[in-house]
């Protein structure tokens, strides 16, 4: 292992990475079509149930029973905080 101590002593590079741009690739905009349409039902279903809750705590109130719909709506509004922001969160954990 001669050749190691005047390698490192000259600052050769030993190994180089080539930094490739990303490329689309074929076939891909069949998967970005179905995530546009998952999206929008995700954003559709969160609407629906903050409709429901809604509903069902106007019927509790109505009716004069324990109120379990506040925390039904607190939890769609949550939910549908993190699926708004899932591509934000997604993007700031990968870069």
């Amino acid at each position: 292992m001669s050749w190691l101590p005047t390698v490192l002593d000259h600052g050769a590079v030993l190994a180089q990475v080539k930094n490739y741009t990303p490329e689309q690739p074929p076939g891909s905009a069949g998967l970005e079509k179905l995530m546009r349409y998952l999206a929008w039902i995700v954003l559709l279903s969160g609407v629906a149930a903050i409709m429901f809750a809604g509903g069902k705590f106007a019927w509790e109130k109505w009716q004069g029973g324990m109120l379990e719909s506040p925390k039904m709506v607190l939890g769609a509004l949550i939910g549908g905080i993190l699926a708004t922001s899932a591509g934000t969160i997604m993007n700031g954990i990968v870069s």
